[in-house]
């Protein structure tokens, strides 16, 4: 059973990308453009199919990729690889489409219209027999031959200078299979923009108007009302005084009045006992004032009637004072 699960996950899996893949791409056909009379994309020349042959035998896709990558995917577009990004359709008319597997060099799928300048013939097969730091030289791609002492020199021969230069009398050109190599690598080039090239912008619901910035506060704006502090701890909140009126001031407390030397405080009322589930009387609470109406002046706050010449300020909450004894009167002398 196990084995046959195996077997079972692995033709899944083959069917979804095989099959699955031909059924959503193996129908695809050219692009056909009216204005210029002719479809999209065309066959590769001859050679230039028999140079994707020399391509894929040399291994040349473990290095340089054919494919450009979306705008939001990478920078290839800013690094002049290409204007479009690579689409299914590009790869139509090619047997053995090499997109590669790594950029171990730069990709290759817009060589021939590579910006600002793209290379020509004689800078591929320098290339390819010089070599450069990160690819090796292609060397046995040439043939080295001798010329006669009258001999006049080929017009496929390498102009080679320094080091790579053949010696006197001899000269370096390039095998067909160079040749056809380097019209492979000049095909590839964006022929025509297609629909489905173009990135994919989301188009706006209709009717809906884009967001909008809160304005800022008009100048000379009254600001925001400040919340009201909270009450005080054992006291009523004071109610707010309405527009327009005078804010009323706050009366000083009555200085108390001392009382003579050798008179006694008289005695003060015990408060009545408050009743069960009444709140208890906040000590020295001020009594609400009302509110004035707009316009007016607040009326004037009474101040407390003053404590008798000789009495001591009464105690909230304590026990009742005890009447001190009268001194004896001395009706005589000294004693």
């Amino acid at each position: 059973m196990f084995f046959l699960g195996l077997f079972a996950a692995l033709l899944i899996s083959w069917v979804a990308i095989v099959l699955g893949s031909n059924a959503q791409l193996g129908s695809q056909a050219p692009y056909y453009d009216d204005n210029q009379g002719t479809a999209f994309p065309q066959w590769m020349p001859g050679a230039a199919a028999r140079g994707q042959l020399v391509y894929r035998d040399l291994g040349c896709a473990a290095c340089h990729t054919q494919r450009v990558r979306r705008p939001d995917f990478g920078y290839d577009r800013a690094r002049g690889w290409g204007e479009r990004q690579s689409v299914a359709r590009d790869y139509l008319y090619q047997p053995w489409p090499q997109l590669g597997l790594a950029r171990v060099g730069p990709d290759l799928a817009n060589l021939a219209d590579r910006k600002p300048t793209a290379p020509d013939g004689d800078d591929l097969l320098h290339m390819l027999y010089a070599g450069s730091e990160d690819m090796p030289a292609y060397r046995f791609l040439f043939e080295e031959r001798r010329l006669g002492s009258s001999a006049q020199r080929s017009d496929d021969a390498l102009k080679l200078t320094g080091a790579l230069e053949p010696g006197r009398g001899r000269e370096v050109v390039p095998t067909a299979r160079a040749r056809d190599l380097v019209a492979y690598l000049l095909s590839l080039k964006a022929q025509y923009d297609y629909p489905e090239a173009v990135p994919y912008v989301a188009p706006r619901a209709e009717g809906a108007a884009p967001a909008k910035t809160p304005a800022a506060p008009a100048a000379g704006a009254a600001a925001p009302a400040k919340p009201a502090a909270p009450p005080t701890a054992g006291g009523a909140a004071p109610s707010p005084a309405p527009a327009g009126a005078a804010a009323p001031t706050p009366s000083a407390a009555p200085a108390q009045a001392a009382a003579p030397a050798g008179s006694a405080a008289p005695p003060v009322a015990a408060p009545s006992p408050t009743p069960a589930g009444t709140a208890a009387p906040t000590p020295s609470a001020a009594p609400a004032q009302t509110a004035a109406p707009a316009g007016s002046a607040a009326p004037p706050v009474a101040a407390p009637s003053p404590t008798p010449a000789g009495a001591a300020a009464p105690i909230s909450g304590s026990a009742p004072a005890q009447a001190a004894a009268p001194a004896p009167a001395h009706t005589g002398g000294s004693q």
